[in-house]
This record gives structure tokens, C-alpha cells and sequence, in this order.
């Protein structure tokens, strides 16, 4: 590649000129080594780029920022599948993914809790597009619908003695500043917003919400937002050099924190 190429970083790929456009193997390669060293960084549904691209799959710019690859969603699916605790897997437990973008995480979600129900949710009719593209280029034992999350939600039923898992990460956008971290009232949707319905509408089911964060946060905004649950605890994934790396925020309220094994 020309050395006169731009750098393939955040600001290309979710902000700039290669927002909405389908990358070529060579640029998601070069987007994983430009920013973090490593060619491989977008591996997503168990495989490393050049394998889901040789089988079809593509991924926007955007989605190949925003999107959780294939180590962060692992982790986060064996610690969701460990609050949970294992009586709680199997046809009593229902996941849904409010934000779906490329599927990934709802993919990784449902191989730790096996048995489990899943859905996910994405609004955006081109991120949708390639999602269910990729869902049927690759097999994928996952559904994503083309809906927000509040006229999706509209159409799950939930039983009170199952536990229902909410994986909550909206857009961050603007929300992340490289200095003070991410503002979790700044998301598209803030988070606050979405985690308030998601009280109001299941306020008689065992509820579970998994928030991903970022390991720097300003701190007025997680306080405002722990302050929602009567139960929450923060874990960090240390994937990436210190001070860049992601983790889940798990809240719960009411009488939740009594069928979950802490």
C-alpha cells in the first residue's frame, strides 16, 4: 500500500471519509495494525479477517470500529454466563442484544449460555444489511431484526421465572474523548435513558443488564448510572494496553440479585 495512504484509524473508519463504506480485506488489516499493531484486531464470529472475508462476510468502516471482536465479546459472554450462574441457563433464560451492529457479541452471548434464547436489534438499514448478509454468508446460529430497541422491545415476552440479559452498548460517537474517557449520558442513545425504560418495562422480571464501558469514565456519568441499580459491579477486561481497554458494567434491581450467583 502507498505510504500517502491516511492512517486507517477511528477517525477514518467512524468518523471520516470510510463511515459507510464496505472495507476490503486490506483496509480492515490495515485498521487493525494502524491502530493497535495487530492485522488480526477485527476478528469477529471465531475467525480472523482474511477467514470471514475469503467466506463472504463484509463490515462498514464504522462497524469495524464499533464493533466488539472476537477476544473482548468472548470474555464478556464468559463473565455474563458466570453472574448468571449455570441454574439459570437453558429455556429460562433470554438474551437480547439492544444494539446488535455486526451480530458479534449476541454470537459470543449465546455460545456461553448455551440452550438460551437471543435476539437482536439494529436500526441502521445499512449496518443491518451486511449483518444479515454475514448472518447467511457464514451459518450463523443468531437473528438480528432491522428495529430500535423500543419498538423491538415491544414485542418480547418474558416469563417472571426467567432471567432476561440485556447487552446494552449504543453508538458511542461522541460520547469518547481519548482524555477523559467515555461519557455514558452521551451515547446515541445515553445509556441512562435505556437502562430507565428498561427498568419501567421490566419492573416484574428477573432482569440482568450488561453495559459495556471503557476502562477510563467520567465519573459523574457511571456514578448517575450505578445509582439506577440496587445491585451493580464493574469488570474490566485487560486485553489492551492499560487505560484502553473495555469492560461491562452488570446492574440489577428489585429482587434480581437473589437468583443470581454472585
Amino acid at each position: 500500500m502507498s505510504d500517502e495512504l491516511p492512517a486507517y484509524d477511528r477517525e477514518l473508519l467512524l468518523l471520516g471519509a470510510k463511515r459507510n463504506a464496505v472495507l476490503d480485506l486490506w483496509e480492515v488489516q490495515r485498521y487493525g495494525s494502524d491502530s493497535y499493531g495487530d492485522t488480526d484486531y477485527v476478528s469477529v464470529y471465531g475467525m480472523r479477517p482474511d477467514d470471514w472475508h475469503a467466506k463472504g462476510a463484509r463490515l462498514l468502516g464504522r462497524t469495524a470500529v464499533e464493533c466488539t471482536r472476537d477476544r473482548l465479546a468472548d470474555a464478556i459472554g464468559k463473565e455474563v454466563a458466570a453472574i448468571a450462574g449455570s441454574r439459570l441457563l437453558g429455556a429460562r433464560t433470554q438474551v437480547v442484544d439492544l444494539f446488535a451492529g455486526s451480530g458479534n457479541t449476541l454470537y459470543w452471548l449465546l455460545r456461553h449460555l448455551p440452550g438460551s434464547r437471543g435476539i437482536g436489534f439494529e436500526s441502521d438499514a445499512a449496518v443491518f444489511r451486511l449483518t444479515r448478509h454475514n448472518i447467511a454468508a457464514l451459518a450463523l446460529p443468531i437473528d438480528v431484526l432491522n428495529t430500535d430497541y423500543l419498538t423491538g422491545l415491544a414485542g418480547i415476552s418474558v416469563g417472571l421465572d426467567e432471567l432476561l440479559i440485556l447487552f446494552i452498548a449504543p453508538p458511542w460517537g461522541d460520547a469518547f474523548d481519548r482524555t477523559s474517557g467515555v461519557d455514558l449520558r452521551r451515547t446515541t442513545p445515553p445509556i441512562t435513558d435505556v437502562v430507565d425504560f428498561l427498568l419501567y418495562r421490566f419492573s416484574q422480571n428477573h432482569l440482568l443488564c450488561a453495559i459495556q464501558v471503557y476502562e477510563v469514565v467520567l465519573p459523574v456519568s457511571m456514578a448517575e448510572l450505578r445509582a439506577r441499580f440496587d445491585w451493580s459491579t464493574l469488570r474490566i477486561f485487560q486485553l489492551n494496553t492499560p487505560g484502553q481497554n473495555h469492560g461491562i458494567l452488570f446492574g440489577t434491581k428489585d429482587g434480581a440479585p437473589q437468583v443470581i450467583a454472585t
